[in-house]
């Protein structure tokens, strides 16, 4: 203070040709005393201390810089507000003293620990000390810093175990933690704390007195006082003395701007005029200057711009503790955030009531603890956690992390499967097959063993083997609407046009047979005439059900959400499930129908048919449907449609294989067999 007036003394352009002068009270920390000596101040007229006899204003009081401590402040703001004597205290931080209603008079150089609690809780989360203990001193300071710090800790998220207040007289047992307390205090706690603790701290983080105790350093009374580093001879640590430095300055500009004035670049100052404590009162919130680069002004609550500079105690290579600059918090270019943070220590101690719950669990609070404490149970399945666990839309499905929710895999039997591919192959290979026996018997239609066997039905017959085979690549692929209605109703069609000429083929035989008896005319009755349009009306039925079905609720394309939770599977719906067992009911009717009579007709001349083998191959076909109906049902996704694809190449391979092959064989391998001569000495033998 001394020093900041002698330089305004001595300056040119602050108060050029007015010398300031002061008078210095020693409060020692005591309210009582505080009180006492602003009474003092107050009703004396001693002439004021200056650097020569020559003032002006002897025995007034322009302003007061002071006190350090918060409550020392307030009890000297109560004092003298009723005078209108400004205040500026270096030190005093306690956010109380924003209050204009209550201490009008009050400015401060030293940011509020409004600021400081926000930035301290910043700071806090940004280490991620979710779960902390506080400790405070036992006075308006440590009270109402408290308070501040326990709003902006809830704000950020922070728990606070347990908040105590401290008094240096209180027994070890309450001294446990602190984050504000009082300097005297802290010299307390620094015996009696464990060393495993992370301490936060405010202004007093800087004392190296304190860092010399908190390392067990204490005196022997063997130091040299020339080579003594304290707080008094340390020059490199002053913050708070450039506050006061501040303080000074700021009380000195406020009476140049109600004294001096610019005139033609010069600066005049009218040493007569007769100031008063309120004039010095109003300029003080006018206040705005720049000294070795440090801003000084005061905003509606007489406070300045919140800049807190972030230190950390450090041990250098030589085992010197040392306060190093990690760190700035500055509320207007950082906009109340944290700036950016060199942490010099490797490791980041941990300060949390519970971990961080892991993935796909959440949080469930413990029964009397803070929010911080808590225990972590599992999600339940499709859902993942965030505050709690949030289940996924139909169509997603939680990542691995289940952390996020991520789309469904969509499932289908498609051409690049391998079951597609292999069930693509096998409808062709069988396709290509009739085709090749349709060509064969073409080329041999003159022959006995084809003429015999109704050449006309036999290639019909062959003609919807080979759309039952094609029509099978209809079920492979995404279902579509058009797909959907063609796969059914195809396979529909297609099977009851060949089990048509399968049983036209058996009427035949049995007709024929009749025809050897003598005086019967059956074949008159079932001629070619009567066995096409014998199946040509099998048919027509089955295309009737078929165009029912699909005019009033045909299959359609679904996304199938409940097979499987993690997956959609892509299907047709049968639409109208009574059209779909109704096609298969008909198909089912003419096929038991079929093997009735081949079972009859089993056992005729092999000179006519292969009466055997058709049964074979309707036992065959009726075998694989009777099995498809259990298989299908319970066959869950993309495998349904294998069953049914599997069922229609089974049943297509059994009638081609027993009815064509042997003949196929005996036309390319045994053309001896196919001749009229071998027919007839057979039927003789």
């Amino acid at each position: 203070m001394v020093f900041a007036i002698e330089e305004i003394n001595n300056s040119t352009e602050l108060l050029p040709g007015i010398r300031l002068g002061y008078q210095i009270y020693d409060s020692c920390a005591s309210v009582p005393v505080a009180v006492h000596m602003a009474f003092q101040f107050l009703n004396s007229f001693d002439p004021v201390f200056s650097m020569d006899n020559n003032c002006s204003h002897s025995g007034m009081v322009m302003a007061v810089v002071g006190g350090s401590g918060s409550t020392t402040s307030i009890s000297l703001s109560q004092v003298i507000r009723s005078f209108n004597i400004p205040q500026v205290s270096h030190f005093s931080t306690c956010s109380c003293l924003s209050d204009k209603q209550q201490y009008p008079n009050f400015f401060r150089t030293f940011p509020s620990d409004q600021f400081q609690a926000e930035a301290m809780a910043k700071l806090v989360k940004h280490f991620g000390w979710t779960w902390i203990g506080a400790v405070r001193s036992d006075s308006d300071f440590g009270n109402n810093g408290m308070a501040s710090f326990l709003k902006a800790a809830q704000k950020e998220g922070i728990c606070v175990e347990y908040s105590l207040s401290f008094h240096r007289t209180y027994p070890h047992s309450r001294i446990q933690r602190v984050i504000y307390c009082l300097q005297n205090y802290i010299f307390t706690l620094s015996y009696e704390s464990s060393p495993s603790r992370q301490w936060i701290g405010s202004f007093w983080v800087t004392n190296p007195e304190l860092m010399r105790f908190s390392f067990c350093k204490v005196c022997d009374g063997n130091e040299d006082i020339q080579n003594l580093q304290n707080q008094y001879t340390d020059t490199s640590q002053l913050r708070v003395t450039n506050m006061a430095y501040m303080a000074v300055y700021a009380v000195a500009h406020a009476i140049h701007n109600a004294v001096c004035q610019e005139i033609d670049g010069t600066v005049e100052c009218d040493k007569l005029t007769k100031l008063e404590s309120k004039q010095i009162l109003i300029e003080l919130k006018k206040v705005n200057f720049s000294q070795n680069g440090y801003d000084v002004s005061f905003d509606a609550n007489g406070d300045p711009v919140a800049i807190y500079e972030l230190v950390n105690w450090q041990k250098s290579e030589n085992g010197v503790t040392e306060i190093v600059a990690v760190g700035l918090y500055d509320t207007v270019r950082a906009g109340a955030q944290t700036g950016n943070l060199l942490i010099t220590r490797r490791t980041v101690p941990v300060s949390v009531c519970t971990d961080s719950c892991p993935p796909g669990t959440r949080k469930v609070l413990q029964k009397g603890k803070p929010i911080c404490c808590y225990d972590c149970t599992a999600c339940p399945e499709g859902e993942i956690n965030s505050t709690d666990c949030l289940p996924c839309q139909k169509e997603f499905w939680p990542n691995k992390k289940r952390d996020t929710c991520i789309p469904k895999p969509v499932e289908y039997l498609s051409f690049q499967d391998l079951l597609g591919i292999i069930l693509a192959t096998f409808s062709v290979i069988g396709a290509c097959l009739t085709i090749v026996t349709a060509a064969v018997f073409f080329c041999h239609r003159k022959t006995p063993i084809v003429r015999a066997n109704n050449s006309e039905l036999s290639f019909l017959l062959l003609i919807s083997l080979t759309l039952c085979f094609l029509c099978s690549l209809t079920f492979i692929g995404a279902p579509s609407e058009w797909s959907c209605m063609l796969r059914h109703t195809a396979f529909g069609i297609t099977f009851v046009l060949c089990i048509s000429c399968v049983l036209g083929k058996t009427i035949v035989v049995l007709m024929a047979f009749k025809a050897t008896i003598p005086g019967s005319n059956v074949m008159k009755w079932f001629g070619p005439p009567q066995q096409r349009m014998t199946v040509v009306s099998f048919t027509f039925i089955q295309v009737l059900i078929c165009t029912v079905w699909l005019v009033v609720n045909p299959p359609f394309p679904i996304k199938n959400l409940t097979t499987y939770k993690e997956k959609i599977i892509l299907e047709c719906a049968l639409g109208s499930a009574a059209g779909f067992w109704a096609v298969l009911g008909y198909l089912g009717i003419l096929a038991a129908f079929c093997f009735v009579l081949a079972v009859l007709a089993r056992k005729l001349p092999d000179n006519f048919n292969e009466a055997k083998l058709i049964t074979i191959s309707m036992l065959i076909f009726c075998t694989v449907w009777i099995t498809f109906i259990p298989a299908y049902v319970s066959s869950p996704g993309k495998f349904t449609v294998v069953v049914e694809i599997f069922a229609i190449l089974a049943s297509s391979f059994g009638l081609i294989m027993c009815i064509f092959a042997p003949k196929c064989f005996i036309i390319l391998f045994k053309p001896e067999k196919n001749t009229k001569k071998y027919l007839i000495n057979k039927n003789q033998l």
